[in-house]
């Protein structure tokens, strides 16, 4: 693959507050159909929240959505590449930590997203995480 980071990225992507609730992330996702958002606390990324991210980190158990904040469910282990990084490189950092999405920093600043999956970064690697191995068989493919 050729190219930098970014050629391919989401630009000026909507960042929300840590204390903003659930329910709000949520209908700013669907209104402006986005699928990952930047998470900020006084004015510092903290991390990214995905829809699923919403539903798995913080309504699986029954919290309320007006109510808990989006904090919960923001991703432990923010990545981030920079905006002029080789997109080769990018992936590779990526794939090392299993996440498909990155934010794009560009002198201290968010500037964008970029996700594996995004066209122009490289389909045809191998995939975030090892296949399960069928039922019946161990780490190593024998029964």
């Amino acid at each position: 693959m050729t190219g930098n980071v970014r050629d391919i990225m989401t630009a000026a992507p909507t960042a929300v507050d840590a204390r903003t609730s659930v329910a709000s992330v949520a209908r700013a996702m669907r209104d402006q159909d986005i699928h990952i958002v930047p998470v900020t606390d006084d004015g510092g990324l903290v991390g990214l929240v995905s829809d699923r991210d919403l539903v798995i980190g913080a309504l699986a158990d029954g919290a309320d959505p007006q109510q808990t904040t989006v904090a919960l469910a923001v991703r432990g282990d923010l990545i981030t590449v920079g905006a002029d990084e080789d997109m080769d490189e990018a992936t590779t950092t990526m794939r090392e930590h299993a996440a498909r999405h990155a934010a794009v920093i560009e002198d201290g600043e968010l500037i964008g997203l970029v996700c594996i999956d995004d066209p122009g970064a490289d389909a045809s690697s191998s995939p975030l995480i090892a296949p399960t191995p069928p039922a019946g068989q161990d780490q190593a493919g024998v029964d």
